[in-house]
Parts: structure tokens; sequence; C-alpha cells
């Protein structure tokens, strides 16, 4: 019959197996990721990762992290420009709507010439 013990330490090398995981798919991703960093040296990493895994993992935090994470964040800096471009592009705000709405506003009164001719330049920009 397992005791408690057993099983707390069953859980713990699950939770560390996981986490492993999710380290060594963050490590493979940040390779492919890398445009730096030549094929050889991916494959060098990937089989390192394969032979030695644990230590591999080990090292690569430590002599590449500061550059994985800046990798990461260029990646969902770009990732969020490329949705906002979406965004805009299927919101169908188009320059023509712009100076529309900005001439009836001018027509309204709530604008001056200035600030139509200003809000126009930035619709075409």
């Amino acid at each position: 019959m397992n005791s408690f013990w057993d099983w707390f330490w069953l859980m713990i090398w699950w939770f560390v197996f996981f986490m492993y995981l999710i380290i060594l798919f963050q490590i493979v991703a940040d390779l492919f990721r890398d445009k730096a960093t030549g094929g050889f040296a991916k494959a060098l990493w990937i089989i390192g990762l394969i032979i030695f895994p644990f230590l591999v993992a080990l090292i690569y935090i430590i002599a590449r992290g500061k550059g994985m994470a800046e990798r990461q964040t260029a990646q969902l800096v770009e990732s969020k420009k490329a949705t906002d471009e979406y965004i805009r592009q299927t919101a169908g705000s188009s320059p023509a709507d712009a100076i529309a709405q900005a001439k009836s506003l001018l027509d309204a009164g709530a604008i001056n010439q200035a600030e139509f001719d200003q809000l126009k330049a930035k619709a075409l920009a």
C-alpha cells in the first residue's frame, strides 16, 4: 500500500517533469526564433538537449537567458503590432472616412480650419 509520502513525492516529481517540459519547449522555441544563431549551432544545442537534457537546459538558460527574454519580448511586440494593424484594417476606417468625419466636425463648427487640416494630414499619413 502506498503511503502519503509516496504520493507526495510522486506529485513533486510530476511537477518537476512538467516544469522541465515547459522549459524545454521554451528553449526550442527560442532557438528557432533566434535569427543570429546559425543552423549548425542550433543543431548542436538540440543534440545537447537530447543527450544531456538537464545540464544543457541549465547551461542554455544561464548563457542565453537575457537574450531569450529579449527575443520573446520582441516577438510579443511584433505580434501586438500585427494584431493592431489587422484590427485597424478590418474596422473599415479608411482615410476617406476619417476626412469625412473631420469635414462634418468642421461643418458643425466643432473644429476650426487649422484643426481640420491637421486631422486631414494625419489621416493621409
